[in-house]
């Protein structure tokens, strides 16, 4: 098992949890909030992968990344449907992309709830203490 490497990896994840709520606080940009969102989730998820030294598939598919780890963690039908708006808030270009829809803010929080509760969940069943990776 390589704690250290879930650890890095929940530590990035924090990051981007951690400005998604605070631009989500801030009333910014949903569509910013949603990457930020969408990353923190990834990032969580992968962390089972490097914890048990298995190779990080090159995906942002949430449902397909967590097809990789269903003997550690699962969902409920309506956070697989949650994993699947999430998926969408992925951008492959840094370009603007014509009429990219923006997710409302209540989809947001909604989203942030669960973001944050899939990241306390994955560190109670790696046994990581979340001040271990809030940093």
């Amino acid at each position: 098992m390589n704690k250290t490497s879930s650890k890095e990896w929940l530590i990035k994840a924090w990051h981007n949890l951690s400005s998604a709520s605070l631009l989500y606080n801030a009333k910014h940009y949903t569509d910013v909030i949603a990457v930020e969102l969408h990353y923190s989730v990834e990032k969580v998820l992968k962390s089972f992968l490097a914890y048990e030294n298995k190779k990080i598939p090159k995906t942002h598919d949430l449902n397909e990344i967590h097809e990789t780890i269903l003997d550690k963690i699962s969902f409920t039908n309506e956070e697989l449907d949650l994993l699947d708006i999430i998926t969408e808030y992925h951008i492959d270009e840094s370009y603007p992309v014509y009429d990219r829809k923006m997710p409302s803010r209540e989809e947001l929080q909604e989203v942030l709830y669960f973001t944050e509760a899939v990241f306390q969940k994955v560190c109670n069943i790696l046994d990581i203490k979340l001040e271990e990776v809030q940093v």
